[in-house]
């Protein structure tokens, strides 16, 4: 299907019809075996962590021997089951949630394209541009459930496994626990925002090709590939401009008061890969020949 065989189908549709859209790519997404594997899998993760900790610190022992070994805040566990929830959100953040972010959006519209559905999905009075816009906003809605998948269950765990209560910040001041529920709903939305660039980046890798699998390999592969470019000391200079730089910003709503400068760093780089790989997205889309 080329480009203006589709021309007539871009036009005016109701807000409702393009939620129900919206909701129809959810219920297709969360619905599948492959999506709920990989919220198991992030599920699970804490758990291991979580069990870990307990059995290693069974004998009065503190976690990670007391050299601060492993990921951020894992010392804390043992007196703050709170702080499990950090923890695991740290350990996930570098590969875990972006590879099932780089999984879901590489397969959007590649996907499609291998079924062979996504010529029936134009017909429909959708439009390129509102379909691409409705993948990327699945791919999103999927980022924040995923990482308050992995945020609910690292809190479960640490209240079944160790004590909770107030708990002492990065600056060293005292908090409530409320706050500190409330400092962890915001670092599980702050690395939930962290994702967005990973998100169009794999929406617009998935216009490139009609294989889903191709599309999610080639994500993951560019994934990994950065952040091991990330880890080279002499690419320093160029660092900064890596979507995965300023992921472990989130510390920073730890400390007392919130050191906003690497956090204000990492959304507006986010923004900005959001924006160059949506356009790429969005460009390749609308000219792409549908053939499947």
């Amino acid at each position: 299907m080329s480009r203006a065989d589709t021309a007539g189908a871009e036009r005016p549709v109701s807000p409702l019809w393009t939620f129900g859209l919206l909701r129809s790519e959810l219920t297709t997404t969360f619905r599948r075996w492959r999506t709920l594997a990989l919220l198991a899998v992030l599920a699970g993760v804490p758990v291991l962590v979580g069990i870990a900790v307990k059995m290693e610190t069974g004998d009065g022992s503190s976690a990670g021997g007391g050299g601060g070994g492993g990921p951020a805040f894992i010392s804390q566990i043992t007196n703050n089951g709170l702080f499990l929830v950090f923890t695991a959100l740290a350990a996930t953040l570098p590969f875990f949630l972006p590879m099932a972010i780089g999984v879901v959006a590489g397969d959007a519209i590649a996907g499609e394209s291998n079924a062979g559905t996504l010529r029936y999905l134009l017909v429909a009075p959708a439009g390129r541009s509102r379909l691409l816009l409705t993948k990327y906003a699945t791919v999103v809605i999927f980022c924040l459930v995923a990482t308050l998948v992995v945020a609910v269950s690292a809190l479960t765990v640490g209240a079944l496994l160790f004590p909770l209560g107030d708990l002492t910040t990065i600056s060293g001041t005292r908090i409530s626990f409320a706050e500190g529920l409330g400092r962890a709903l915001l670092i599980a939305l702050a690395v939930a925002a962290s994702l967005i660039g990973v998100a169009a980046l794999g929406l617009f890798v998935s216009t490139l090709t009609g294989s889903g699998i191709a599309a999610m390999a080639t994500t993951v592969g560019l994934l990994i590939t950065v952040q091991i470019l990330d880890q080279i000391p002499q690419l320093h200079a160029l660092q900064p401009y890596f979507f995965s730089h300023y992921w472990l910003s989130f510390a920073d709503l730890m400390r007392e008061p919130v050191y906003w400068d690497d956090l204000a760093k990492n959304l507006g780089l986010q923004a900005l890969y959001a924006a160059v790989f949506g356009s790429a997205a969005w460009a390749r889309f609308t000219t792409k020949d549908i053939t499947a």
